[in-house]
């Protein structure tokens, strides 16, 4: 008696070539596509390159880049001016984001509140974020003037000494980390975003259980909104890392180097001294501490960004 073997079923094979209609939707679509394509490459990709190339080169932006190596790089860890830029700014990001991160949220909590005005309220505190940031470099110069300014005015009213804000060194980045604030409306409304998607029997679960206010927002509010907290918290990282066009219209710079931003000593180099290559350099010295310090945030959230899911 012979046993029937079952038949044997083979693969058939790939087809690495596109049909003509598949050409045909395959060309349409990079048609479409092309501009960003362009500008990706354009843009992006090669100005990269173009940057990492000339950081090992003394060049001056005319004439041809001379090959220098690593000299850049050596040459930045012995400027002071380097070191002091790198200071200011850091200092000025470790204020302005977190203390931003918490006026965002008032600002949210504020036009979260169920009154028939609010739409007006949130027109009022979105208002000055729209406002471009050399416009209001220049509206906070005069209301902080040291002597006529609507600031100072109201601290001698309330009887504190006159500060000269942006011509002493110990006052500068304070001012301009208070200018930044200003900005905050913008991140308010995607922490409203936020605060519209917790659910609301949340809140009243809580309340039968006799939760105070605090306690509501201590328990629900702020776990459920530290996923946008800490996009904000990266946001503002990137932002404030390249702080530049508050200290090159109020300051350049001073007093004393104390608003010496990193991005506005690069812009010196590159524009004012004629150093592209060494500008280059501090370019990727900067991508770099925004890469680690970003990654440290992202695995520092890990103790404390709730999701959904979790």
């Amino acid at each position: 008696m012979s046993v029937a073997t079952p038949p044997i079923h083979t693969r058939a094979p790939r087809r690495f070539r596109l049909t003509r209609k598949e050409r045909h939707n395959l060309a349409v679509g990079l048609l479409f596509v092309s501009p960003w394509i362009v500008g990706f490459l354009a843009f992006l990709v090669y100005p990269i390159y173009y940057t990492l190339r000339i950081s090992f080169t003394k060049y001056t932006g005319f004439g041809e880049p001379v090959w220098i190596g690593l000299d850049n790089y050596r040459a930045l860890l012995e400027d002071d001016l380097f070191w002091t830029s790198l200071y200011n700014t850091l200092f000025y990001t470790a204020l302005a984001v977190p203390l931003g991160a918490v006026v965002a949220m008032g600002l949210a909590l504020a036009m979260n509140q169920p009154v028939p005005e609010v739409p007006i309220y949130r027109a009022v505190l979105y208002l000055p974020s729209i406002l471009p940031l050399f416009a209001l470099s220049f509206i906070f110069l005069i209301m902080m003037n040291p002597t006529q300014g609507v600031f100072n005015q109201i601290l001698i009213k309330l009887g504190l000494p006159n500060v000269n804000w942006f011509g002493d060194p110990t006052w500068a980045k304070l001012a301009i980390v208070f200018l930044a604030q200003f900005g905050a409306g913008q991140v308010a409304l995607i922490f409203l975003a936020g605060l519209k998607g917790i659910p609301t029997s949340l809140y009243e679960a809580a309340m039968l259980d006799g939760a105070g206010a605090w306690n509501r927002f201590r328990n629900i509010t702020l776990p459920m909104m530290t996923p946008v907290i800490l996009y904000d918290l990266i946001l503002g990282l990137s932002l404030g890392l390249q702080v530049f066009t508050q200290a090159y219209i109020i300051t350049q710079g001073g007093p004393a180097d104390a608003t010496r931003f990193y991005v506005l000593y690069l812009y010196q180099n590159a524009f004012q001294y004629g150093k592209m290559g060494y500008a280059s350099a501090m370019a990727w010295i900067l991508f770099l501490i925004t890469f680690v310090l970003a990654m440290l945030i992202f695995r520092w959230s890990q103790r404390w960004v709730h999701y959904e899911n979790q």
